[in-house]
C-alpha cells in the first residue's frame, strides 16, 4: 500500500515539506486509540534469533533507524512501534541552528536516492534532553552529536564535550559525526590527529563517568584505504566503541539521473541505492584490517532484506536505514528481521 498509494502522495510535495507532513501524520494517528496497536502488528517483528548483545548493549533486532530522520527526537515512541530495534537521533549541535537554505532536499527518484544539505538543522541539546526524558519506550537511543555551524574547527571539541554531557543520561550511545558533507570544513575532522584528539577527549570524559557509554564514529564513504586503515588504528588508540559506515557520498558517479539535473541541485551528501555497493566494501574493508576487532553499524543504500544481509556478511553487527526507509516505506524493517530470522 505504501509504494502504490502512500509514496506517490509524499513524493508529490516538495522533499522537505513532505518529510514534516509525514511527521505530523504520524504523531496525529498515533493518537487515534487503537492505530498504535494496528501498526504494531502489522509492521513489529520479534524473534528470539534477532536479539543482539553489542557494546555491551542488548537490542531486540538489529534493524535501527539512521541519524537524520528523527534529528530532534520527536517520533521516539512511534518509530519503537514501527519494529525499529534502535533509534539514533540527531545531529545534535550545542546550541539551535536554522540549518542550510532552502531547498534542501531532492529525490533523485530514479536512482532511489537522495541528496541533502540540510546542514544541521536541530533544536540544540537542551530542547532534545527535555524530549527524551518524556519517552515512553524503552528502545535503545544512539546521540549523534555534532558542531555548530559558527564553531571553528579549533573550537570544536567544545562542542562535541557539551553534547556528550548534555546528552549523556538520556541516550544509550554517542556516534560523533566529522563525516557530514554540509557544515564548511567539517569533514577536515577526519584527519587522523585532530580526529585522535578529539575521541582521546571525549573517552577521557566517558570513562571518568561511572557507567561510561559506548562512544562510535561515523566515517565517510569517500575515504581512501590509507585513510581507513588510519580510522582502524584511530579506534584501537583512542578504544572508541565501533564506527558507523557509511555517511553520505560527495561521489555523483554512475547516476541514472540526466547530469544536468543533478548540476542543477548542486552541493549535498548523496544517500540511497548509489551508495550499496559502496558502503558494504567500507564494512568488509575495516572488517578485514581490523580482523573484527570492533563492532561496525552499517548503513548506506539498504532498500531490501538483501542488502541488509550482505552487510551483515560484510562484517556489520547492526544495520540502520534512511533512505531505503523513504522509498520502500515501514514495511522494511519487518522484512529484513523476517530474513535474518530465517537464517
Amino acid at each position: 500500500m505504501y509504494k502504490w498509494l502512500v509514496r506517490p502522495l509524499l513524493f508529490s510535495l516538495d522533499a522537505e515539506k513532505a518529510h514534516n507532513f509525514t511527521f505530523r501524520l504520524v504523531k496525529t494517528l498515533f493518537k487515534i486509540p487503537g492505530v498504535p496497536a494496528l501498526l504494531g502488528a502489522l509492521y513489529r517483528f520479534k524473534h528470539p534469533k534477532l536479539k543482539r548483545e553489542v557494546m555491551g548493549l542488548s537490542f531486540d533486532n538489529p534493524v535501527g533507524l539512521a541519524a537524520g530522520f528523527d534529528k530532534n527526537a520527536v517520533l521516539i515512541d512511534e518509530m519503537a512501534q514501527l519494529g525499529f530495534g534502535f533509534i539514533e537521533i540527531g545531529t545534535v549541535t550545542p546550541r539551535p541552528q536554522a540549518g542550510n537554505p532552502q531547498p534542501r532536499l531532492f529525490r533523485l527518484v530514479t536512482d532511489e536516492a537522495i541528496i541533502n544539505r540540510m546542514g544541521f538543522n536541530n533544536e540544540g541539546m537542551e530542547a532534545l534532553v527535555k524530549r527524551l526524558k518524556k519517552r515512553k519506550t524503552k528502545v535503545i537511543i544512539g546521540g549523534n552529536i555534532g558542531k555548530n555551524k559558527t564553531t571553528p574547527n579549533e573550537e570544536a571539541l567544545r562542542d562535541y564535550e557539551a553534547c556528550f554531557e548534555e546528552l549523556f543520561e538520556v541516550v544509550d550511545y554517542f556516534v560523533v559525526n566529522v563525516s557530514s558533507p554540509n557544515t564548511p570544513n567539517l569533514r577536515a575532522l577526519q584527519e587522523k590527529e585532530p580526529l585522535t584528539r578529539l575521541l582521546h577527549h571525549l573517552q577521557v570524559k566517558n570513562q571518568a563517568k561511572a557507567n561510561p557509554k559506548p562512544i562510535l564514529l561515523k566515517i565517510a564513504p569517500d575515504l581512501s584505504n590509507a585513510q581507513l586503515d588510519d580510522i582502524v588504528e584511530i579506534v584501537k588508540d583512542t578504544q572508541i566503541a565501533g564506527v558507523i559506515a557509511t555517511n553520505t557520498t560527495i561521489s555523483r558517479e554512475e547516476l541514472h539521473t540526466p547530469t544536468q539535473q543533478v548540476a542543477a541541485i548542486g552541493a549535498g551528501g548523496l544517500s540511497g541505492k548509489p551508495l550499496t555497493q559502496r558502503s558494504t566494501e567500507v564494512i568488509r574493508y575495516l572488517h578485514e584490517r581490523a580482523a573484527g576487532a570492533f563492532p561496525i553499524i552499517g548503513v548506506g543504500g539498504i532498500h531490501n532484506a538483501q542488502d541488509a544481509l550482505d552487510k551483515i556478511a560484510a562484517g556489520a553487527s547492526l544495520v540502520q536505514l534512511y533512505t531505503g526507509f523513504v522509498y520502500e516505506g515501514p514495511a522494511l524493517c519487518k522484512k529484513i528481521n523476517q530474513a535474518l530470522a530465517q537464517l
